[in-house]
């Protein structure tokens, strides 16, 4: 069983040219190197939507990864709201 101790947990959703764009692969990509578990997808109005938990600072790292993206994304906004951590242990790609 991992430890909640120093564990952060926290939705996200990034609007902007953020689909289309491998937004949610190299998001994967960035939270399995930073050892962040959780998830990703995108969503009907064309954003994309996380849940991510772990160390406070490598989930820091993260949401500050999805301000900008990968080269091909224009992110106009990112907004972060604190969460009940899910009990997640790996992070993966949501349809």
């Amino acid at each position: 069983m991992r430890s909640t101790r120093g564990c952060r947990a926290v939705d996200v959703t990034v609007r902007g040219r953020v689909q289309g764009v491998s937004f949610r692969a190299y998001a994967e990509e960035q939270a399995r190197r930073l050892g962040v578990a959780g998830w990703i997808r995108n969503e009907p109005d064309g954003s994309v939507a996380g849940h991510f938990e772990g160390d406070p600072v490598a989930v820091d790292t993260l949401v500050d990864w999805c301000r900008t993206g990968p080269r091909w994304a224009r992110v106009e906004g990112v907004d972060v709201r604190e969460a009940t951590r899910g009990g997640d242990s790996s992070f993966g790609v949501r349809p």
